[in-house]
């Protein structure tokens, strides 16, 4: 049997872990409704790179992603490709993550946010950017209206709903949690998200 690796991330909360080429990178959602924001650090390169969701848009010319894309770095190398997708949908590349200049926008200073749980991770894992890159907010259900106005309604993924990506490099990658809680973002409330990491020889999207 292959090996599996789970990992729970708790509400409002984010983790790192490494990913080896060839893996897949289950991003499940247990209770629905949860968004989960999504970045990742090559580790097999001899200069740091990482996700880029600009590029990614560049080059795929696609706001959204879909089974079959691939997610791009900052120098055009493919990272990661979206191999199942066991949701609604959609998921976001055009938001930042949320970080504590938005909470204290709305009154809630001190408040836990995505941006500080990626840094965390990465200081856990003893990583360091000269900047903050936006995530993939994969069950992020904000798709723009047809005046180009952009707002962020409650997530429409169900219970166990989940993406399965493949990773083409050796990669840390950090998923958080979304923290928000006084939007209808997260289904007016905020849970765990869970993440598997199988061995290639698994067939994809065999949730466990």
């Amino acid at each position: 049997m292959p090996e599996v690796r789970r990992t729970v991330i708790a509400p409002q909360s984010g983790q790192s872990f490494p990913v080896r080429r060839g893996e897949t990178i289950r991003i499940i959602d247990p209770q629905g409704q949860q968004v989960a924001d999504l970045w990742a650090f090559v580790t097999d390169g001899p200069e740091l790179d990482w996700l880029s969701t600009s590029q990614t848009r560049d080059i795929t010319e696609r706001i959204f992603p879909r089974v079959g894309d691939h997610f791009y770095s900052t120098r055009g190398v493919p990272l990661l490709t979206l191999v199942k997708d066991a949701s609604p949908g959609p998921h976001d590349m055009l938001f930042p993550a949320c970080n504590r200049w938005l909470y204290e926008r709305a009154g809630l200073p001190d408040h836990p946010n995505c941006q500080d749980n990626l840094i965390i991770a990465l200081r856990t894992a003893g990583l360091s950017l000269p900047a903050v890159p936006d995530p993939v907010d994969f069950f992020q259900n904000s798709l723009p209206d047809p005046d180009g106005r952009l707002d962020v309604l409650a997530s429409i993924n169900p219970p166990g709903g989940y993406v399965a990506l493949r990773a083409l490099r050796d990669l840390l990658v950090v998923v958080t949690a979304c923290s928000v809680d006084f939007h209808p973002t997260n289904g007016d409330k905020c849970t765990e998200i869970v993440v598997e990491v199988v061995e290639s020889s698994d067939p994809v999207g065999n949730s466990h």
